[in-house]
């Protein structure tokens, strides 16, 4: 997932990152609502990380903004939003669902707590009930990052991982190189001109040529049913 965290504690947000990133995650931090509306109009996110008590004013003044995008452009109005803040009380729970927010959590938490929060707001997005996703004789688990083939391991390395489950959850739709990019690298991120085509090149290779189709000049994408 491409996750955005706003948080103005540098201690919490660089933890976090670190934690989020160990679990595959490309992770952008920024310290307040400006810097977070600045990121959120030039990047697409799979869910936004927000703290409330932000330097220039609270942090439901960014979530009010989003919610009130139109539809189809950036920022996407849709994005899942997970409040993360000391704010315990019932009454500041409620406001912040109530603003829009689609979960909410108070600090201090588990950050494994965290990432289960992020996953199950993942499954909800793209529409899906169970924790791991079948396709064909593959199972993917997104919480252990794993795959099975027939019932046997397949070891992917971290990115190519990443690659495979952007491109699953995103059956039948073509993903742009770019758009494939943005799933794996922060703002901070290396990256080699030609490093999509070499994961797309090593999945087959472990999964099947079949497993993922190209679209000259645009992209890739899995086709909505498996081939036999």
């Amino acid at each position: 997932m491409r996750v955005l965290v706003v948080e103005d504690d540098r201690g919490i947000a660089a933890g976090l990152a670190a934690h989020l990133a160990r679990a595959g995650h490309a992770v952008d931090c920024t310290g307040s609502i400006a810097e977070g509306w600045r990121a959120l109009v030039g990047e697409p996110y799979d869910v936004v990380l927000l703290d409330l008590g932000l330097p220039d004013g609270d942090g439901g003044t960014l979530l009010r903004r989003l919610r009130d995008m139109p539809a189809g452009r950036l920022p996407d109005p849709a994005t899942p939003v997970l409040i993360m803040t000391a704010r315990d009380q019932v009454a500041s729970r409620i406001a912040g669902l109530d603003l829009g927010a689609d979960d909410y959590l108070t600090k201090p938490f588990d950050p494994d707590e965290l990432a289960a929060r992020m996953r199950a707001l993942r499954r909800r997005t793209t529409g899906r009930a169970r924790a791991t996703l079948r396709y064909g004789e593959l199972e993917i688990d997104p919480a252990a990052r794993t795959v099975l083939r027939a019932g046997v391991p397949v070891e992917l390395a971290a990115r190519e991982f990443s690659v495979l489950l952007a491109l699953i959850e995103a059956r039948p739709r073509v993903l742009s190189r770019t758009q494939i990019e943005a799933q794996l690298y922060n703002w901070d991120g290396g990256l080699e001109s030609n490093a999509i085509e070499v994961h797309v090149h090593r999945l087959r290779r472990k999964l099947g040529e079949s497993l993922i189709r190209t679209v000259r000049g645009v992209g890739y994408y899995v086709p909505a049913e498996p081939v036999p």
